[in-house]
């Protein structure tokens, strides 16, 4: 379908793709669009980039790249403790594939109805498969988490699994298998790097919880990480704490915990806790989080070993720049 021009394939894909919000005063098909906010309220606004071969593979599923695309935006105004409102959407093509199109739209539409944001505009071009979009949402200055707030004695918290995106992408580069999963095992985990679960609901549940927050994109010790330097403190992590997938608990427990620790593409929640806050935490949100930690005065991130002894736990996680 070569003759599909840039503006015909806007129309014919994405111009109704998403739910239509009474807040967009002009949306696709102009220069700029013309958004409303409440007067009571911020825009927190995130954009991801993702790169075939890099972030995802080349023969991936359409529809579930769809719906990771958007999935991991999202996942960023979760940890803000914002709800979704607009989003825009560049995407380099190779070339015009309309069932490929046809599916990746799908996938990204039936994430943006469950959230009710709406595609505000954009842009097409050519070239390899690149696509980045930007998420907007609205948040109360004085409820927005920050990654700055952790302070000593506060509780490390995460929502879900961790570890299972990085065992299936380590899976199907060939650099890991195990005999004690079964076929259905790894079909789990290859929905968890595909379809990741942004964590909105939980987040904005936190605004008044939490005294920092993070997505968990890049692994836990980067992400914690980045709570620990922007808030001038430490972290100890109980390792048998981090909460393990049945799939992954199959596994020897210190690859796992590797898993755990260092892969990303999780986008579950890392959250602190305030002592006032521990017990409506542990009420209020038993089964979709676990407390793994403490936060200290230590000045990195740490573990007790087997010995008792404090022993730092250092990982990168994932870095665009650092292979």
């Amino acid at each position: 379908m070569s003759a599909l021009s840039e503006f015909s394939l806007i129309h014919h894909y994405f111009e109704t793709l998403t739910p239509q919000r009474e807040d967009v005063l002009l949306g696709i098909g102009d220069d700029c669009a013309l958004l409303k906010c409440p007067h009571d309220h911020v825009v927190a606004v995130s954009i991801d980039t993702l790169v075939a071969g890099v972030h995802f593979f080349a023969d991936v599923d359409p529809q579930s790249l769809g719906y990771k695309s958007l999935a991991v935006g999202l996942s960023d105004l979760a940890a803000m403790g914002a709800t979704p409102a607009w989003f825009t959407l560049a995407i380099t093509l190779p070339e015009l594939e309309t069932n490929w199109l046809k599916s990746f739209s799908q996938g990204l539409a039936s994430l943006a109805k469950e959230h009710n944001i709406q595609l505000v505009g954009g842009d097409t071009t050519r070239g390899p498969l690149t696509i980045s979009i930007q998420v907007h949402g609205f948040v109360d200055p004085k409820k927005a988490l920050q990654r700055s707030g952790a302070q000593l004695g506060d509780m490390i918290y995460v929502s879900g699994c961790l570890g299972d995106a990085g065992a299936a992408l380590q899976y199907q580069l060939n650099q890991w298998d195990d005999a004690k999963l079964t076929d259905q095992d790894k079909q789990y985990l290859k929905q968890r790097l595909e379809r990741p679960t942004p964590r909105l609901s939980l987040g904005q549940s936190l605004s008044e919880l939490a005294s920092a927050a993070i997505d968990i994109s890049d692994g836990l010790l980067a992400d914690l990480g980045h709570i620990v330097e922007k808030s001038g403190v430490g972290a100890r992590i109980d390792l048998d704490k981090l909460p393990l997938s049945s799939a992954l608990s199959k596994i020897d427990r210190k690859i796992a915990q590797g898993f755990a620790l260092e892969s990303g593409d999780d986008y579950e929640l890392c959250f602190i806790v305030p002592p006032q806050n521990f017990s409506q935490v542990e009420k209020d949100l038993k089964g979709q989080v676990t407390r793994i930690g403490m936060i200290t005065d230590d000045k990195g991130i740490y573990y007790l070993d087997k010995d008792d002894n404090l022993s730092p736990l250092i990982g990168i996680g994932y870095d665009h720049f650092a292979y």
